[in-house]
């Protein structure tokens, strides 16, 4: 397991991890950090800059990385997350086939990779490192299965829940 230190809008270090195999839950763990991150960029770098130039203090412009276009490859209509939910669509769609399309849709992409050695996974090069992930996996844990014992706890639960009204 490899860690990179990513500071947040708190000044506490985000741990983004890498592991020997990452698979979905490691996924959308560092989706979430580059979703910190953005969030630290915006207030810490640009709010705070525009604020000290509407105000006239003396100030040097930083620099800092935008990692909108890695959010776009995994959130925009097309991305990671949108062709995963499609292919969980599929009657008989599997891990194999979606990481096809990955590679066809955004293997032009400067934030994706296709690993030369295998079919079954990809690379998202994130802010703070490149993480390779395996696709194994990825559509049975993506599906939305709520058990027939969750509903029915839900239901016999007596706050309202809208969204059960909706399920029967």
């Amino acid at each position: 397991m490899y860690f990179t230190y990513v500071r947040n809008c708190y000044n506490n270090p985000v741990r983004f991890e890498t592991f020997e195999v990452n698979s979905f839950e490691q996924f959308c763990i560092n989706y979430a950090n580059e979703k910190l991150q953005q969030q630290f960029n915006l207030h810490v770098f640009k709010l705070e800059q525009e604020e000290y130039m509407k105000e006239q203090i003396p100030w040097t412009l930083i620099d800092f990385y935008d990692n909108q276009p890695c959010i776009d490859l995994i959130e925009a209509k097309l991305g990671i997350f949108d062709l995963l939910d499609e292919e969980c669509k599929v009657p008989k769609g599997t891990d194999e086939n979606w990481a096809q399309k990955l590679y066809d849709r955004h293997g032009g992409s400067q934030h994706f990779q296709k690993p030369r050695m295998s079919n079954t996974s990809f690379i998202v090069v994130h802010f703070a490192d490149k993480v390779e992930y395996q696709c194994d996996g990825f559509l049975e844990k993506n599906r939305d299965t709520v058990y027939e014992e969750q509903i029915n706890i839900l239901k016999a639960s007596k706050v309202k829940f809208e969204m059960l009204e909706k399920i029967g």
